[in-house]
């Protein structure tokens, strides 16, 4: 098994009240509605395990579930680290926080996520695999931010 990763940080003004972002973003059940490739989420506290979709990286297919520890700062930031219970092997996981400030006009929003995933896969296909994994979550994030708008009722202000 070899083991690949991708990093993906982004930042935005969007037009909403910080309080309604941060609803959204601590909410398991609604943020598998809005992430596309997340089928759902079982939340314990603040062990959450996180169920994926069914994809396919250069022809190996996997159907990804991994425990994330949720550190939450009411309404200014979330950290979330890859923790799988005492003697479970996670071959998927993440690290990365989410960030809300005040801003003219809306709320700052910062993403940092870094996913890792080991595969059956030569280390020689790094290149390649890093490649699809940057596109799958440029993609994700695209299609999240979306949605995260049109749910809110809000536009990311621009400047």
């Amino acid at each position: 098994m070899t083991r690949f990763s991708t990093t993906n940080e982004s930042e935005a003004v969007v037009a909403a009240d910080r309080g309604k972002i941060w609803a959204v973003l601590t909410d398991p059940v609604l943020l598998p509605k809005l992430t596309p490739l997340l089928r759902s989420i079982d939340a314990d506290g603040d062990i959450w395990r996180w169920h994926m979709m069914r994809l396919a990286v250069l022809g190996v297919g996997i159907t990804p579930t991994f425990t994330e520890r949720m550190r939450f700062d009411e309404g200014r930031r979330i950290d979330y680290t890859h923790e799988p219970p005492p003697g479970v092997s996670e071959f998927t996981g993440a690290e990365g926080w989410y960030s809300l400030a005040d801003a003219p006009g809306g709320t700052r929003l910062g993403i940092s996520l870094t996913l890792h995933v080991e595969l059956p896969l030569s280390r020689l296909l790094t290149p390649a695999v890093q490649a699809v994994m940057n596109a799958t979550l440029q993609r994700t994030g695209d299609r999240f931010t979306a949605n995260l708008l049109r749910h809110l009722g809000a536009e990311e202000v621009v400047g």
